[in-house]
């Protein structure tokens, strides 16, 4: 059987592809639509647990069989819901401007951004693209603690940490860091912090591509604190 399945929100920042038709096999449920797409974003864990699911336009459970022909939508929650940060690897370019009006909120006196983009020299060299590789389970576990130890450190509300893998062109955003608090210094400071730490201790790494060449860039040195290799 064929459905429709119509993303929202966050949803569209992952799978940026709009999907028209999906074909399940038959006496497939709504689980089994959720299933396929959990394998396709399998570091988003605490989103599907979050989402509502509407069938026809329907809120629907995940029980519920589905049809030829029905209509799918995955509804993640709406704004003005609990706030959680926004903590994800993608592959796909990101929808940045979309990701910080969603985090802005009524409380918020600022929303400081870092937006990391690909530039077209390092060191005088032409840069073509880069690549980078994480070690994706543990990057997103360093990544999450980081923004729960920002909201610990800092007078801030909110924030969304993403992170892109795989090859970049020229101009795309690597990473982007937002920050929403009442005040714009504990903005700036969490803002700071975490790009500055994440650079530091997040398994991420960047091959540059270049006109005469390839190299993995060198990273910044582990805080001793993290490494495990002794330097005596």
């Amino acid at each position: 059987m064929h459905v429709r399945v119509l993303f929202f929100g966050i949803l569209k920042d992952i799978f940026p592809e709009v999907i028209q038709s999906l074909q399940l096999p038959a006496g497939a449920t709504v689980a089994t639509l959720l299933d396929h797409f959990r394998s396709q974003a399998p570091q988003q864990e605490g989103l599907w647990e979050s989402l509502a699911i509407a069938v026809n336009q329907q809120y629907a459970s995940s029980a519920q069989p589905l049809i030829d022909g029905d209509e799918i939508a995955l509804l993640p929650p709406v704004s003005g819901g609990s706030q959680a940060p926004y903590v994800a690897l993608v592959r796909e370019s990101m929808q940045t401007e979309a990701l910080v009006s969603q985090l802005k909120q009524g409380e918020d006196g600022a929303v400081v951004v870092f937006d990391g983009i690909v530039r077209n020299n390092t060191r005088g060299r032409r840069t073509l693209y880069l690549v980078y590789e994480a070690y994706e389970e543990m990057a997103l576990k360093q990544m999450h603690a980081l923004a729960a130890e920002a909201a610990q450190r800092f007078a801030i509300r909110d924030v969304v940490l993403v992170h892109r893998l795989g090859k970049l062109e020229i101009g795309e955003t690597s990473v982007l860091i937002a920050v929403a608090a009442a005040h714009r210094s504990a903005a700036f400071d969490a803002c700071r912090w975490l790009i500055d730490t994440l650079k530091k201790t997040v398994p991420i790494w960047k091959k540059e591509h270049f006109a005469d060449g390839a190299v993995w860039a060198d990273g910044e040195p582990f805080p001793a604190e993290v490494k495990g290799v002794s330097t005596v």
